[in-house]
Parts: structure tokens; sequence; C-alpha cells
């Protein structure tokens, strides 16, 4: 018995099935109705399902690319198009963070790309990781050794092949970096300085200070300032894939898009997309996401008929300033919470509570060196045992000259508010951090979604199993995003562009109609319902869960849902309408709903889920949580993008995925 969500609108129509196709695997499925041949199929993380691709169009893009090549130019919206609300490209990237950064600079040398980002292009996750890379780069450490930390972290619910994958051609991501001006921290001896997380049972982190994904980021955008065929288009925020059905595959042909300073809708019609989003943390009230994190990319991936795995498993960083313990407090509230890096564990910082007891070696062997899944639960522990805001995290009693050196940005920081962190513990709460699970993906970075390749947060790899080790996101991103570029090449030279492919799809249409009153009482009302799914989901799916709490989760948020789109249709909303507000709240409450029916579907603890109806571990469901797509697409709000016709318009070989 498995619950299955439909997908393509804007609410989930769920019902119970029973699989019972040979060669199904029986557990952890939250799986879609409407194709047969999905039962038929084992889901592990090492069966990979080829399928034909039959993308056929013309010859467009090597002309669009000598008209731009000759443009300086490069970091502004730049009209490579055939007219002004449609732009064609060889590969459209949405999310311009490590991973998607990184792809285009290496498919940029095979055709045009387009980087498509929501803000600045340098506001995402990586933007805000502080740790580091982790990579094995030292003669005493081994691949081997971190393929083991990262499965025991992961709760041994990681694909073993993709660890290994990751683990094996990490250190050469490194170098790459590294050769292209990335600026690490080295040791007196001249050697890398190589830091030790939780989870990590050797100094394996690189990093720079910290504020590493800052340089990662500084390094990877200036080489795409330089390069003459990318072209990043700021302030775009991505509305929905647009997808075709050729006979049982789905198929996509690029991104529908707001531009949120001139409120115009474009189109991007593209031989290959790569979904480099990043996570959903937003659906938290407290979390340490960038304001962009609103889960844009799972969604719009689950209404194009991506498969979605893992959604239970939400990271929750051990330790984000609390603002209420600091000397001064912020005169208004964060949009998001400052990260505390783990790597203050990792040098030697010790949790306290507010009587400055030691705690964490009660709950575990390892202390404050535990996997983040452990501190987090302790510390909430903490927390509601004695009724208190939040708890300590101690490093002053190593050097200043190191804590000043090592944590400069965290030192700053916290002297704005009166604290100086050499000499005073710093307050520290859980937040929402890192999402393990996403849209699933192959070895490649390849999806059940012909032409659609994910990496990054978005994509759900089975690297981090039920639990991601620390540091090892932006390691996830390098590796996946280079291992996507030669099969999405294979792919463009197979396939061209059709000019018609543009009039396949209605296009989203702003609310001009309404008027700016009425607009401004639905941005208002979306606003306050944002507030009130983040606050359901802090209070029934949080750190620790029960049945009957996501069950009224469940509830009330497709009540509130209900509400807020009944709401907008009085108000006169179509359904082609979009604005950003409106946009982002569709997409926090499907990512909402998928995390709490996979974690109503997992009836044991593992790693990140953690429920005290099912308080252990249970070796027969050691399975990934699916959610397969539906064909079933429901008369309510939704702009997906489905062109139903076949597209097969000239005979070429096609090229084959495997997924």
């Amino acid at each position: 018995m498995a619950t299955s969500i439909a997908s393509g609108s804007g609410l989930l129509h769920l019902r119970e099935s029973v699989y019972r196709g040979q060669g199904c695997r029986r557990a952890y499925f939250v799986s879609g109705i409407g194709i047969p041949t999905c039962v038929q199929k084992d889901h592990s993380w090492s069966h990979r399902v080829p399928n034909n691709l039959r993308i056929h169009t013309s010859n467009h893009f090597q002309s669009l690319a000598n008209e731009c090549r000759h443009r300086q130019h490069r970091t502004a919206v730049i009209s490579c198009l055939r007219d002004g609300s449609t732009k064609y490209f060889d590969f459209a990237v949405i999310g311009s963070g490590v991973a998607g950064l990184r792809y285009a600079l290496e498919v940029a040398k095979h055709g045009t790309v387009a980087v498509i980002t929501k803000a600045e292009p340098h506001e995402s996750n990586t933007n805000y990781a502080q740790g580091g890379v982790s990579a094995v780069l030292c003669p005493s450490d081994s691949v081997e050794s971190h393929v083991l930390d990262t499965i025991v972290a992961g709760a041994y619910l990681c694909d073993e092949e993709t660890v290994r994958v990751v683990c094996t051609e990490g250190p050469e991501r490194i170098r790459e970096l590294i050769a292209m001006g990335a600026s690490f921290d080295h040791g007196e001896d001249g050697n890398l300085h190589l830091a030790r997380e939780g989870g990590h049972s050797h100094r394996r982190i690189v990093h720079a200070a910290d504020m590493t994904g800052r340089e990662i980021e500084r390094a990877l955008l200036e080489a795409v300032q330089k390069d003459p065929n990318i072209f990043v288009f700021e302030h775009h925020f991505a509305i929905d894939l647009l997808t075709s059905q050729d006979g049982s595959d789905t198929v996509c042909h690029g991104v529908d898009t707001l531009n949120t300073e001139t409120q115009e809708v474009v189109r991007f019609i593209s031989k290959i997309t790569l979904l480099a989003s990043g996570g959903a943390g937003h659906i938290y009230p407290i979390t340490t996401n960038p304001p962009v994190a609103t889960g844009d990319g799972v969604a719009m991936a689950h209404r194009a008929q991506a498969v979605i795995s893992n959604m239970e498993f939400v990271q929750f960083h051990p330790t984000a300033l609390a603002d209420e313990g600091l000397p001064i407090r912020p005169t208004k509230a964060r949009e998001n919470a400052f990260l505390i890096t783990e790597a203050v564990r990792g040098d030697g910082g010790i949790l306290y509570n507010l009587d400055m007891e030691r705690f964490m070696p009660s709950y575990d062997e390892r202390a404050e060196l535990a996997p983040r899944d452990v501190v987090a639960r302790s510390i909430d522990d903490q927390i509601k045992k004695r009724n208190e805001k939040y708890v300590l995290l101690d490093i002053s009693h190593k050097s200043r000259e190191k804590i000043l050196s090592h944590f400069p940005n965290i030192a700053a920081e916290c002297m704005r508010y009166g604290l100086d962190i050499t000499r005073k513990p710093i307050p520290v709460v859980p937040a929402a951090h890192y999402m393990c699970g996403g849209v699933r993906a192959g070895l490649q970075g390849e999806t059940n979604v012909l032409g659609l390749y994910v990496a990054g947060e978005v994509a759900c790899t089975g690297l981090h199993g039920a639990n991601r080790l620390a540091s090892n996101s932006l390691l996830e991103a390098l590796v996946f995003a280079r291992r996507a570029v030669q099969p999405s090449i294979d792919h463009t030279k197979s396939s061209c562009t059709d000019h018609s492919a543009s009039r396949w799809w209605p296009r989203p249409t702003m609310p001009k109609s309404l008027g700016n009153t009425i607009l401004s009482n639905i941005i208002h009302r979306t606003r306050e319902v944002r507030d009130e799914l983040q606050s359901i989901m802090w209070e029934y799916v949080g750190i620790v869960r029960s049945t009957t709490r996501l069950q009224t989760a469940e509830r009330r948020i497709g009540e509130l849902e209900l509400e807020w789109e009944t709401y907008l249709f009085q108000q006169g909303w179509e359904p082609t309408m979009v604005v950003l507000e409106a946009c982002e709240m569709r997409n926090l409450f499907c990512c909402a709903k998928l995390v709490v029916s996979s974690a109503l579907a997992r009836h044991e603890s593992r790693g990140l889920h953690y429920t005290i109806d099912f308080p252990h571990l249970e070796e027969s469901k050691r399975l990934p949580t699916i959610i397969l797509p539906s064909s079933f697409v429901s008369n309510t709000w939704s702009s997906r993008q489905l062109h139903r016709q076949q597209i097969c318009h000239k005979s070429v070989v096609p090229a084959k995925i495997s997924i």
C-alpha cells in the first residue's frame, strides 16, 4: 500500500494504490498513477532504464552563436532571440550556483548557453556555504574512508555506486576549481589546509576561511563573464518547464520565465535544460537558505512529470545564530538565519545549555562531532526539556588568532551585535538547511524527462541517503554538473530547433486586468498564507515528528491551499496569470506536501526523519521514497506546460539516455 500523489496541479490529489507489477519493489513508494509501465521497473538507485530520444528541430543554434559571439558584455540580458519574448539557446541552465555555473562553463564550448537566475547571479545557496568542500586530498585519507563516512552519515540509505563515483572524482573537481582561480586556505607547509567536520573520520574539508562558497562563486562568475557563449539573465524567475508528450516519453524543450524587473514573460527554447535551482528551505520560517530558495525547481519538475525522491529528509543545521541570545538584537528579522558553520565544532567548539552544562556526550559518544541529525535532535531536546530558546556554542577556549583567521565572517557578524566570540559563547538554534531529497537523477544527472538534467541541491542522486555528510553538497554539485556535460552534448548533436516550438504552449500572462488594488490585496494575502504554511511546517513537520502531527499538517496544508486558491479566483484570477509571490506560494505548497506525504510513507526513523511512532531503524524498509509522476491533470489553477502532440517531424537517428 502506498500513497499516490498526482502531479500537475495546484492541489495534489491523494489516494491509495496497490502495485503488484513483477519486479516492482514493495516498500517506500509514494507513487503516481497513469504510467502503467512504471510498475514493471526496478527503482533501486543503480537501475537505469534506457529511453529513445526523439527531439527533432532545425539548425538555428549555430547562426545564433555566430550572431552573438562578437558581443563583449556577457552578464547583462542579451537579445539572442528570434522575437522579443522568445529566446533560443542550445542549453538553458536554471540557477547560478556552483552546479549551474560549472556546467555552463563546460557546455559553452559546444554551444550557446542561457544562465537563468532568479535574482543576482551570486544569490544562491553556494554563496552562503561557509564550511567547504570535502575531498580526499591527504595521503593518510582514502576514498574508501570517505565512502564509508558518507554511507554511515546517510544511515545506509545512500546508493553506494553514486557515493563511490563522487568520492573518487571529487579531488579532480577541486583541482579544476583551483586551476580556474579559486583560492583556498593553505597551511604553513604550503599544502591545502584541510579541516574536519562532524561525521568525517579525517581532515578533508577544503575551505576559504568561513566563506568557501563565496570564493567558489566568485571564481566561477569571473570565468562565466569572460565566456562569449554564456548569457546571464538576471531577475528571471522560472515559472514552468515546457514539455511535450512523445509517445510514452515526456520531453523538455525549455522554460517559461518572468522578468521580475520588467514584469514580462520570457520564453526560453533549448535543446537541453539543466535544473540547478537549489533547495526549498523557505517552507520553514527559520532557514539558512537565501530568500530565493522556495523549492521552484522541485515543484516545476514535479509538474513536468519528473520522478521525485526522498523528500522526507530535510536537514536542519544544528547551529544557526539565535538572534534572541545576542547582546544587541537585530532591529529587524532576518530573511534567512545566519549560519554558524560545522567547522566551528570541527575545530573544537563545545555545546552547552544555558547553565553551561555540556550535553552532547550524553546523547552520542562522538559528542559535538556527531552527524548533523544527531546534533540537531540533541539541541532540540535540550531546548524543549529546559523550555529555553537556544543553546550555546563555545569556541573561546581556542586562541584569538586562530578563531579570527578561521572564522572571520562569523566573528564580524557576531561583533556587529556586541558579541566577541573569542571571549563569549555563541547563541545557536537549529534551522532548516538542506533538502536531501529532490528530482531523482541517474549517474549523469539525467532524469526520466528527456532533455532535462539536474544537479546540486534540487537533485536526489542517492549520495546523501537519509542525511547529508557535512561539506558533501558542494562536492556533489561539482561532480554531477561535470558528469551531465557529455550526455548533454551528445543530445544536442542529434537535435535542432523547430521555430514553431514556441507556439506549442499558451503563454503565461500578467494580472494587469485585475488592477493595482486587487493585485496588492492578493500579494498581501499570499504573504500571510506563506507565514501560515511555514508555521505549520515548523510545528508539525520539524526535527521530531509523529504520525498524528504529520496527518494534522497534511490536513491543515490542504485546507490552507484551498482557501488561498479560492480567494485568488474570487478576486478574478485566471489560470494563466503569474506573479512572483503567487508562483512561489504554489511551489512552497507543492514542496511542503511532498515532504509531508513522503514522511507519512516512511514507517521507521532513519537519518533526518525521526518519528516517535516508529523510533527504530527497520532493515526491510531501507529503500528510497519514490514519488512517481501521473498523467492526471486537474482543472484547478496550474500553468504547467504540456504539449501533447507528437514532435517527430524528421527522420534522424535517436540518441539514447539512461535513466
